[in-house]
């Protein structure tokens, strides 16, 4: 029966619940006993994979054009009429596995996650979760309209990055202020879906039995290895050891840059005067010369890239009504992964699509496992696989090794990622500390003007080096602008754990990297079979939030830094 699944990856688009239904009976009804338990996981994973790929195509039509009105109805109607049937069938399917007390040896870990999930399903919370997706959709769908006119032409505010890094520093405040402005015009919308989002996600607690989102939302992310009080240390260890260091190299910054304080249109202008680095004009180019740079780091993630540019299976280049950011997702069925990002032609597109590839690989090496339950550990670890590639393939940025680069322009290049690694672990802290007081104060957090002064003095508390004065509504309005707040709550530590560990996996790179990738592939190919901290372990990392574990590691950075920029 099972062998009447589509293969074909655009075929899922069209699957329904009467096309999905039969196939969960079958799972349903059968006998399980320990010599058949592995069909049936592997029937179930194959089921699972339709159904997977169905939703992640439908996001994916529905990004790609936000005023696409049949792709958001498409994706709607699965919200509406599919979704809710999958959970169900699922949640019996998951307790007719638990029940059994039977599974395949690497599924320890699937298990314990799959006890916290039924332990947490609230049918009474499906019918919310969909209204929280369309919440998600309509603020893509605002963001994706934001444009303004430059130089007499509509353009989004991500084609505007690239002025950013202007010398001239009137015409970065003037650009600079012209976004914000019209990401202020959106204040009023933003905020009206922000208290929709904050009043179901309190409903979606209260119905699982939990006095707070947090606490439910812990169990929903499977975070078996830390505590919200683990969040608040490694806070506390970023504001002790990395805001001081990215304080440090700001001054620096500002001395170079002449100016009396750094203002935030002048954080991305090369403190120097040289022009902008232009890794490339045309997307073909920035895919041609990723690739080459893969093959260095490793033949096999070169063949894995090269893979889905022949399959068409990268989204990159910016336009209107596009959605903001970038991701990668997986078409689990033809066990396939999907970039999309906004390349508008500047060296961040180079570090996104490295990002991104590195999630990309992920799902290469671990989608040989069996199970569809084995494949995706926690985002902690998925994220070490996407930032450590950031690092590691930046050795080739060079020209004459396959990259985008003269030497001079590439060694620049790494100086302005480490440096935006020292830069990042503040902001990382400030997003998750105002996601952890959001949810301790629900009440106050419900009114965004309460939520405007809490990330204004957050911000203050992480990040020292920026002028604000005279800008101040602006800075209050940062948080609305942060996708992650709004749609995926309390997804943003996973960066800084992450970075954490990708620091390690590259300073193992600096020494051997032949084993330091090989290490990296072995824990990218684990999947979710092992614990958090036997991952990283794989990886050649230690998991910590520590103040020592992150000096080692800026001390690392700021070496490199210094050796990079003689």
């Amino acid at each position: 029966m099972f062998d009447g699944l589509p293969k074909d990856g655009i075929e899922t688009m069209n699957w329904s619940w009467d096309r999905f239904e039969p196939y969960y009976l079958d799972l349903d009804l059968r006998t399980l006993a320990p010599d058949n338990v592995t069909r049936f996981l592997a029937d179930w994973t194959r089921l699972s994979e339709v159904v997977s790929e169905t939703a992640g195509r439908l996001h994916v039509a529905k990004t790609v054009n936000t005023a696409d009105k049949n792709a958001e109805e498409r994706f709607n109607k699965y919200l509406e009429n599919v979704y809710p049937k999958v959970e169900e069938a699922g949640q019996k399917l998951r307790e007719k596995l638990l029940e059994q007390k039977t599974a395949p040896e690497g599924f320890e870990i699937p298990l314990r996650k799959m006890r916290e999930t039924v332990e947490i399903f609230r049918e009474e919370n499906i019918p919310l979760h969909v209204e929280d997706e369309k919440l998600s959709t309509e603020y893509d769908k605002i963001s994706g309209a934001q444009t303004v006119e430059w130089e007499g032409k509509e353009v989004t505010l991500t084609q505007l990055r690239p002025i950013y890094q202007s010398p001239d520093r009137t015409l970065r405040e003037k650009v600079w202020r012209l976004a914000a402005g019209r990401q202020l015009a959106d204040k009023d919308a933003i905020g009206g879906l922000w208290r929709q989002f904050m009043d179901l996600r309190l409903q979606m607690a209260h119905n699982a039995g939990f006095d707070d989102f947090r606490s439910f939302r812990w169990k929903q992310f499977h975070r078996f290895d830390y505590t919200p009080d683990d969040c608040k240390a490694f806070h506390r260890a970023i504001e002790e050891v990395v805001t001081p260091a990215a304080q440090r190299s700001a001054e620096k910054r500002r001395s170079r840059l002449g100016t009396e304080s750094l203002r935030p249109w002048d954080m991305d202008v090369d403190p120097l005067g040289r022009p902008p680095l232009a890794p490339f004009k045309e997307v073909a180019e920035l895919q041609s010369r990723a690739s080459a740079m893969f093959h260095s780091v490793d033949p096999n993630l070169g063949s894995y890239f090269d893979i889905m540019v022949a399959e068409g299976l990268l989204d990159l280049d910016n336009r209107k009504n596009k959605a903001p950011g970038g991701y990668c997702t997986s078409f689990e069925a033809v066990k396939r992964p999907f970039i999309f990002m906004n390349a508008v032609g500047v060296h961040d597109d180079v570090q996104t699509l490295m990002h991104e590839a590195g999630h990309a690989f992920h799902h290469f090496e671990a989608g040989r496992l069996p199970f569809i339950q084995q494949r995706s550990p926690g985002i902690e670890f998925c994220e070490v696989a996407s930032m450590s590639m950031e690092l590691i393939a930046a050795v080739y940025l060079n020209r004459d090794k396959g990259g985008f680069y003269s030497d001079e322009d590439a060694r620049r290049a790494r100086v302005d990622h480490l440096e935006w690694c020292l830069r990042f672990w503040p902001h990382m802290a400030l997003v998750d500390a105002f996601q952890h007081w959001v949810y301790e104060n629900p009440q106050l957090s419900r009114e965004p003007a309460n939520c405007d002064e809490e990330w204004a003095r957050l911000s203050r508390r992480f990040i020292t080096w920026i002028d604000w004065t005279g800008l101040e509504e602006h800075l209050r309005n940062g948080w609305q602008t942060k996708l992650h707040i709004h749609q995926v709550p309390f997804y943003y530590v996973e960066y800084g754990l992450a970075q954490l560990g990708a620091v390690q996996v590259w300073g193992n790179a600096l020494e051997n990297r032949a084993e330091a990738v090989a290490a990296y592939r072995r824990a990218l190919a684990l999947g979710n079979t092992v614990s958090l901290p036997d991952l990283f372990e794989t990886a050649g990392a230690r998991f910590a939030f520590d103040a020592a574990t992150l000096e080692k590691t800026v001390k690392l950075i700021e070496r490199n830094i210094e050796a990079e920029s003689c």
